[in-house]
């Protein structure tokens, strides 16, 4: 068992409080957007196994089978397939979508064919790799995900009464509300025609919008947009993310969100599980570049209420509540830690992190490692269990199916 010295990303949209809070740490004064738990070359985290802090990254390209196991090295390859974070927004995220791993594989080839090096602020693709993802909230989480229907999002636009909105609500107009290749098209053009809408016409009808949304009410389906706004009163994704759901998620519910639905986290803190991936096409509320054909290939234009998912018992293992995905590569689950012992197995590579009390992990071995409040711990593949004890205590388990 490793204990896991972490990095914490300092996005623009980071909370100033929520991630010291979690770690037991002083406020810095600046924002505190994502930690990063796992072997991610971009910020992997570190172990010591008594020679000094060792890259993760590093140690499992040293001994994979040892490290990850042999089913998972067969099934993933030697490196840990998965990205475990806790992320904390006190600003809205940019309006983003994830590639497949087809299309990631060509985009991060495309962009190493033209010389373009990792950290340029062009690129798309900073790896080979797909990056579906889910996240789980440790307390009230507000977001976007998926697109509305077409209708409503005309709806939504309409009510507005902004000239410049007019072509969108004629696009976004499908004469036939159940034919889902006309209702593609309808959000594939409105997405499209806000973004490439030219800068003087961008920048009059995102006024006018940012001005009719403050007069809206402030408990009405207008409000998630009207704040946005506030933080954004110049971005063309003020409009795009109207075009998305709105959710909103208590303690313990999750989302899933497979390879090209496009999202935002607006507010509060999760954890996220994803593939081991950093690549992110976007679609608004940011500076930063947007490939805008590249992101009309990536988005799934499906329309659709997201939905939530809520934790199932895992009779195999009691007191763990699974929170059940479409693919392999990661699997989340947690623990709620009442003073009786649980178990967990070790065929697979897992982190583990505490986010309520404190966690005492015991190996096969008769090993020892205590988790406070925020601390995470890496279990290589060692085939034996680990047993986990605690009161008014939360754990976390990211690992993978083989």
């Amino acid at each position: 068992m490793d204990r896991l010295v972490n990095t914490v990303r300092p996005y623009a949209w980071g909370s100033l409080t929520a991630l010291p809070e979690l770690l037991g740490q002083e406020p810095t004064g600046e924002p505190q957007a994502e930690l990063w738990m796992g072997a991610h070359p971009g910020d992997p985290s570190r172990a010591d196994r008594g020679e000094g802090p060792r890259r993760l990254d590093e140690l499992i390209a040293a001994d994979p089978e040892g490290e990850l196991g042999a089913a998972s090295t067969a099934r993933f390859g030697p490196s840990l397939p998965f990205l475990f974070k806790v992320l904390a927004a006190g600003l809205p995220l940019s309006i983003q979508a994830h590639p497949t791993l087809d299309q990631a594989r060509a985009g991060f080839a495309t962009e190493n064919a033209l010389g373009l090096p990792l950290d340029a602020p062009e690129r798309s693709y900073r790896d080979a790799n797909h990056k579906p993802e889910m996240i789980c909230a440790l307390g009230e989480f507000e977001g976007l995900c998926g697109f509305r229907r077409p209708a409503a999002a005309a709806a939504l636009l309409a009510a507005l009464a902004v000239p410049g909105l007019e072509p969108l609500i004629e696009l976004l107009s499908v004469e036939d509300p159940g034919d889902d290749k006309a209702e593609a098209e309808a959000l594939r053009g409105a997405l499209a025609a806000v973004l490439t809408m030219d800068d003087a016409t961008a920048e009059r009808t995102v006024r006018e919008t940012v001005g009719a949304l403050a007069g809206t009410d402030p408990d009405g389906e207008h409000a998630p947009y009207a704040r946005i706004a506030e933080d954004f009163p110049d971005d063309r994704g003020v409009i795009v993310g109207m075009l998305l759901n709105h959710v909103r998620l208590r303690a313990g519910e999750a989302l899933y969100l497979a390879a090209g639905v496009p999202h935002a986290y607006l507010s509060g803190v999760c954890v996220e599980l994803q593939a081991n991936s950093d690549n992110v096409l976007r679609a608004g509320l940011t500076p930063k570049h947007i490939d805008v054909p590249e992101l009309l290939k990536v988005v799934l234009f499906e329309p659709g209420a997201p939905e939530v998912v809520h934790p199932v018992r895992v009779d195999s293992t009691p007191g763990e509540q699974l929170y059940p995905v479409p693919i392999d590569e990661f699997r989340l689950s947690r623990f709620e830690l009442d003073g009786v012992d649980r178990e967990i197995d070790g065929r697979t590579p897992q982190i583990v992190l505490c986010t309520e009390g404190a966690v005492r992990l015991t190996a096969a071995d008769g090993a020892v490692l205590d988790l406070a409040r925020g601390q995470s711990a890496f279990l290589p593949a060692t085939g034996t269990p680990t047993r986990l004890a605690g009161t008014g205590s939360t754990l976390f388990r990211a690992t993978v199916t083989v």
